[in-house]
């Protein structure tokens, strides 16, 4: 398992990280090529089922020109769920919103979680169970999916996906 989180400018404000250090704010969404940058690993590896190449990124508008598209071909390749200040409500939305069209839902690692503040886990889960379950709710009012699609797949997206992808 390899986990690849490009796409942030780590402390981006020079005052603050001369004052606090490093990973105290100012971490700043950068452009992020996957399409180039992952073609030589992808070219000896992207068909590899045995192994989880594990994709996140605070460059939100690589999501559906990118990394769905991606992750939907080769074989090695999840998406991460919605990182950093992109981990709340609507940037959940947004993720699912943006990927699963083109990835699926069995393209991604459901919700994990690398949080140093223990104490949020929790409630960061609970979020993402809401959010993931709102957006299976939707698929079935609009008879996209039927409910019984819809509870397996939120069994899947809150557990089931991230053990499969870490090898746990």
């Amino acid at each position: 398992v390899m986990q690849i989180h490009p796409g942030s400018f780590r402390n981006h404000n020079a005052a603050l990280f001369e004052r606090f250090g490093r990973d105290k704010g100012a971490d700043i969404p950068t452009r992020t090529d996957f399409v180039h940058a992952l073609k030589p690993l992808l070219d000896r590896f992207g068909n590899e089922r045995e192994l989880s190449i594990i994709l996140f990124t605070l460059d939100e508008s690589a999501y559906a020109r990118e990394l769905a598209p991606l992750a939907g071909h080769y074989p090695c390749l999840k998406l991460g769920p919605a990182w950093w200040f992109h981990d709340s409500p609507e940037g959940m939305k947004r993720f699912r919103q943006m990927t699963t069209e083109t990835a699926g839902f069995y393209n991604t690692v459901g919700f994990n979680d690398d949080t140093r503040a223990f104490l949020s886990i929790p409630a960061r889960h609970d979020v993402a169970r809401r959010i993931d379950c709102g957006f299976l709710a939707q698929l079935v009012a609009e008879h996209r999916i039927e409910d019984w699609e819809a509870a397996e797949l939120a069994q899947d997206l809150s557990y089931n996906l991230a053990k499969k992808a870490y090898n746990l």
